[in-house]
């Protein structure tokens, strides 16, 4: 009988902590900032489909947060720094424990903007080796697009290096849960990051995977098509891409990549085909990979932009 009461009251306890999790995540939606509870202490926000150029508020990616029994890791901050205290008040609604890791998955404005909100909790802020470097080159680029775009939300918006660099892999220990963040080469960016939960086996691949928008390569498109050759062998039961929907099992996850790949390969192909016959980059900005145009978001915008990255270095093959 006792055996059966404490059955039943760690039930209970159970249930509580799953609701008040729950309420707190709809807190947090009220607010407007909404925060999907994907079960299992992981959480994520969706940014909009808006491009750098047309519309861009800073909230434009997927950023993450894992609560594990020691504390919690924060997976990308956001494009600004009202992004990121929008971010970290959700979490304050959602648990007291402490901050203990801020992973950047790589260089991109709209994923480490959001840093600073988080600086009055000490915690490690882990990027790849190069992220530093990265961050520093860019800055007073980034600070003038910011400025442009965001206007007032541009105040105190600012770079946050990162205190921990990963050369190759880390694992973080959240108590009950482990983190593995790994660095990769050259493919989205020459920064790029991934991260697996162990407890749920959830990967968050950062830019490496874009899911309904427009897949968008500025470091190497043939690492990139080959990085998702490798991210389709980890062990993961869901896929949380850097933009896009949760692909809430494998087989999803699988699909995404592959849809990312015939993208990618299509592009490359059409751009060497242009390359071969003589046409301009301006006109292959009008021409490659067109037949991928109704099956992707902001596809005009991302697509010329990708054809101005890869179309110089194509050249050179």
């Amino acid at each position: 009988m006792r055996v059966l009461l404490n059955i039943i009251a760690v039930a209970t306890l159970t249930l509580a902590g799953c609701a008040a999790n729950q309420l707190a995540a709809q807190a947090a939606a009220e607010d407007g900032f909404i925060i999907e509870n994907l079960g299992n202490g992981i959480y994520v926000h969706h940014g909009a489909h808006l491009d750098i150029d047309d519309g861009y508020t800073g909230d434009i990616c997927n950023i993450s947060f894992v609560v594990g029994e020691r504390g919690v890791v924060v997976i990308d901050t956001g494009g600004s720094l009202k992004v990121g205290q929008q971010l970290r008040a959700a979490i304050q609604k959602i648990t007291d424990k402490p901050i203990l890791y801020v992973i950047n998955t790589h260089v991109h404005p709209d994923h480490i903007f959001g840093n600073a909100a988080f600086l009055t909790d000490s915690p490690k802020f882990i990027g790849h080796e190069k992220l530093e470097q990265a961050m520093h080159t860019r800055k007073e680029g980034y600070d003038k697009l910011n400025v442009r775009f965001l206007g007032a939300d541009a105040k105190g918006t600012d770079i946050v290096t990162p205190t921990l660099a990963i050369k190759s892999v880390e694992t973080l220990d959240l108590g009950g849960r482990q983190l593995k963040v790994t660095a990769h080469p050259n493919a989205h960016t020459n920064t790029d990051i991934t991260v697996e939960d162990s407890k749920t086996q959830t990967l968050f691949t950062g830019d490496l995977l874009f899911v309904e928008r427009t897949p968008v390569i500025e470091g190497d498109i043939k690492g990139l098509i080959a990085m998702l050759d490798t991210l389709k062998t980890y062990p993961f039961n869901q896929v949380v891409p850097g933009h896009g929907p949760v692909q809430k099992n494998n087989q999803d996850g699988v699909t995404a990549m592959d849809n990312a790949q015939r993208y990618l390969n299509v592009l490359l192909t059409d751009i060497r085909a242009s390359i071969k016959k003589g046409d301009s980059m301006e006109a292959t900005m009008g021409t490659a990979a067109a037949s991928e145009r109704d099956k992707w978001v902001l596809f005009d915008i991302a697509n010329r932009r990708n054809v101005n990255n890869i179309f110089p270095a194509l050249e050179w093959e």
